[in-house]
Parts: structure tokens; C-alpha cells; sequence
């Protein structure tokens, strides 16, 4: 079994908005780079999963035509809820905060929404459960969520990763178990 986790398209907003959990639209990719990415995929789906935000569902809905699957949403892949900072341009937010945030990014909520490690603790159930079925599982979501997953998993500098838009990370089941 494996978990492949697609981050959504780019998203419709301004550069430096602060939008976690905000639903917003995303760029959908054309047929062409939806069957280029299900090709570098290159292993059965069984299962579709994804984050009930328009940007990944509107994706999700997409591939699953291609993939004849449904769509099974999961709020537990969305991204972290920034509270009060949500749609604010990151420039915007009172540098304290940020400071605040920083010195225990893990823990503190000067935003008044989620922390890291509820974000972290939302992930692992997912594993949880993904890892109890069998089939591999393509789930659209965002960076925040690779994040987290890669840490939760042991990876080296997880929250250093980068991941595109429209790119994709694998988890293998021996990771997972």
C-alpha cells in the first residue's frame, strides 16, 4: 500500500495572503497535465481522497473521471486553520504574532486557530486508518499536510520539503505500518 499526496493548483489569491483553511479556488490543470501527472504516478489508484476545500476537491472531482473512482472527502487532509490570520496578507499580521508563532511554531496559536501539533494529530489519524486498508490511495491536499505526514513519518528536514503545485510525494507501506 501506498499514500501518494497531490497538492491542489495554484491557488486564486494574491501573492502573500495568508488563506490555511480559507476556500478558495485553485487552477485546474487541462486533460493533458491531469493524464501527464496520473502517468508519472505510474501504479494503480484504488482509493481518491481528498480535502473538502473547493481547491482540492475541484481537482479531485477531475481525476476521479479519469480514474473512474469516487471522491471520498476527508477534512483531517485540509490545511491548518490559521484563525484570525486567515486572508490577511502575511505582511499585515502584527510582527509579535509572528514572533510568537516562531518561538514554538509546534504549539503556539497567537492566530487563535490551529497549532502544528493539532494539525499533526488530525494526520496521523488519517494514517491510521489509510494504512488499515488495502490499495494504494492518491489524496489531494496541500503542503501543510505533506508536511506534518513526512514528519509523522520520520523523514529528514520534513518541514524544509517543498512540493509544487500539482506535484506529488509517494509513502510507502513500510512507512506507514
Amino acid at each position: 500500500m501506498a499514500l501518494i499526496l497531490l497538492r491542489h493548483g495554484e491557488p486564486k489569491i494574491a501573492s502573500g495572503v495568508c488563506y490555511g483553511q480559507s476556500d478558495i479556488d485553485a487552477r485546474l490543470p487541462d486533460h493533458a497535465e491531469l493524464l501527464d501527472v496520473l502517468s508519472r504516478i505510474d501504479r494503480p489508484v484504488s482509493r481518491l481522497h481528498s480535502s473538502p476545500l473547493r481547491r482540492c476537491m475541484n481537482l479531485s472531482q477531475n481525476l476521479a473521471q479519469l480514474l473512474d473512482l469516487q471522491v471520498q472527502t476527508d477534512p483531517r487532509l485540509s490545511e491548518i486553520h490559521f484563525g484570525n490570520w486567515e486572508m490577511q496578507p502575511w505582511n499585515d499580521i502584527p510582527r509579535d504574532e509572528i514572533d510568537l508563532w516562531a518561538s514554538d511554531v509546534e504549539n503556539a496559536r497567537p492566530h487563535g486557530g490551529e497549532s502544528v501539533a493539532q494539525l499533526m494529530v488530525r494526520a496521523c489519524s488519517y494514517l491510521t486508518d489509510v494504512a488499515g486498508e488495502p490499495g494504494d490511495v492518491l489524496a489531494v491536499s496541500r503542503l501543510g499536510v505533506a508536511r506534518v505526514i513526512s514528519a509523522i513519518l520520520g523523514y529528514p528536514d520534513p518541514f524544509e520539503l517543498k512540493l509544487g503545485f500539482g506535484d506529488f510525494l509517494t509513502f510507502e507501506t513500510d512507512h506507514i505500518v
